[in-house]
């Protein structure tokens, strides 16, 4: 995506291109493949990859681990005290990969001194989890790019091995992505 691209003029883009990979996976590969949808928008390509494939929804998935990584971030850096982002636990990214994702911190959880601590107690700051928060991390994408030109490449490589790691291996008991 580049400067002043919308969700729509990507679509318009890529959704042939995702029509066609749906229709190769009909053609060519096993049933039972799983698909990791990176190219946004990534949920509504998802979806036509998922219509175009006949493969169970199960098996597709988008690419909303960026926003989720994004999440963790700033909350283990608005929590401060050396949390690392691998503390904090149970952050969901409700909604479209776009600025109407809201993230969510009611469920999560952050290791603190061994202990689990809510997120909201460990933040302690209502108006920063309901406005800078929901609003950094709709918004980094936009940043990025108007900062680079273009998007973060890095981080949505990153984001990939991520969310493929936890498909394949799962999560620890009482904790999800």
């Amino acid at each position: 995506r580049g400067p002043g691209m919308e969700r729509k003029d990507l679509l318009a883009k890529n959704a042939g291109i995702f029509a066609g990979q749906g229709k190769a996976v009909a053609a060519v590969a096993k049933p039972n493949i799983k698909c990791l949808v990176v190219g946004n928008p990534a949920n509504t390509n998802a979806m036509l990859l998922q219509k175009t494939s006949n493969l169970p929804p199960e098996n597709i998935t988008a690419l909303t681990r960026l926003d989720q990584n994004r999440a963790v971030t700033h909350v283990s850096r608005k929590i401060g005290g050396g949390i690392h982002h691998n503390d904090i636990n149970n952050v969901i990214i409700w909604g479209n990969h776009s600025a109407t994702q809201f993230p969510d911190i009611a469920h999560g959880t952050a290791t603190i001194n061994g202990k689990q601590v809510p997120l909201e107690q460990a933040i302690n700051d209502q108006g920063w989890i309901q406005g800078d928060f929901v609003n950094q991390v709709a918004q980094r994408g936009a940043l990025v790019i108007k900062t680079r030109g273009l998007s973060s490449a890095t981080s949505a490589a990153c984001a990939t091995a991520d969310a493929m790691r936890t498909w394949w291996s799962g999560t620890k008991p009482n904790q999800w992505t």
